[in-house]
């Protein structure tokens, strides 16, 4: 078992991922980076805590140890870019959000440390999700992957204007069944605004592990952090998590409710 993330055991077939929830970064890394760089201030904060309603329901949970910063674990292993044409951030980042520096000058990871990383962060982070996703498959007949992100609500960098609040992305159709989306869609997210395949798509989790096809199952919920935090302070707000914990239960509860009774 690997230290660099946690594994909570489920016994229904939904596997919730949170590869932007890390906040840790190992002690040789952080000794280069800028003091904007060990703020992590890009994470998805308090995802655990969150969807810690999830646990009780039955789902299975992978939540990383380290920042999004040491190494992207929703990045393609090759450094290819996740959206060609549009700004992105890198497998191991160099900017924050707002493209101030994480490294120190002359400190940025070269070719061989970004090798170490993929190999004792990312791999040990996708081994999980693999042999997850097999296991819950083999136990039910099919698995379903929900990954679990958030985001500031105004990110100049990579969209205009305010987000929408859900922000559900299935690789424009290719990774989980239209039945299952349309199930998704269908929800009541009112008073909060919902829309599926915008600006966010679905990163390398998604498409690599959404084989509706095989019984493999994925969407990605990018969620504002505008409707559960107060996020100029970079806080959990209690009030505003429990209205919207509401719908992520609604939507957690149909994700295993598809995962139990439909099949290919």
């Amino acid at each position: 078992m690997s230290t660099s993330y946690t594994l909570i055991k489920g016994s229904v077939p939904l596997l919730i991922s949170m590869p932007h929830n890390g906040e840790e970064i190992p002690d040789d890394i952080a000794t280069v980076m800028t003091a904007k760089g060990r703020e992590v201030s890009d994470t998805d904060w308090y995802m655990a805590r969150l969807y810690a309603f999830a646990q009780a329901l039955g789902a299975f949970i992978l939540i990383p140890k380290y920042s999004r910063y040491v190494i992207d674990l929703n990045r393609d292993p090759d450094g290819v870019d996740l959206y060609p044409g549009a700004n992105n951030t890198e497998l191991c980042p160099t900017t924050a959000f707002d493209l101030s520096p994480l490294y120190q000058e002359g400190k940025a990871p070269n070719a061989e440390q970004i090798g170490q990383r993929v190999a004792n962060y990312w791999q040990p982070y996708h081994q999980a999700l693999a042999s997850t996703m097999q296991a819950i498959k083999t136990e039910f007949g099919q698995a379903v992957l929900l990954e679990a992100h958030s985001i500031r609500s105004q990110v100049p960098r990579f969209f205009q204007g305010q987000l929408p609040d859900f922000n559900f992305g299935n690789a424009d159709g290719k990774s989980c069944s239209a039945e299952l989306i349309s199930t998704l869609t269908a929800l009541d997210y009112a008073p909060y605004t919902m829309v599926c395949n915008g600006r966010f798509k679905g990163g390398y989790i998604t498409r690599a592990f959404g084989q509706p096809d095989n019984g493999f199952h994925a969407v990605q919920l990018e969620l504002s952090q505008r409707t559960y935090m107060n996020e100029q302070a970079m806080t959990y707000n209690e009030s505003l998590a429990l209205q919207v914990q509401a719908k992520l239960a609604a939507l957690v509860k149909n994700l295993i409710t598809f995962a139990k009774t439909s099949h290919n």
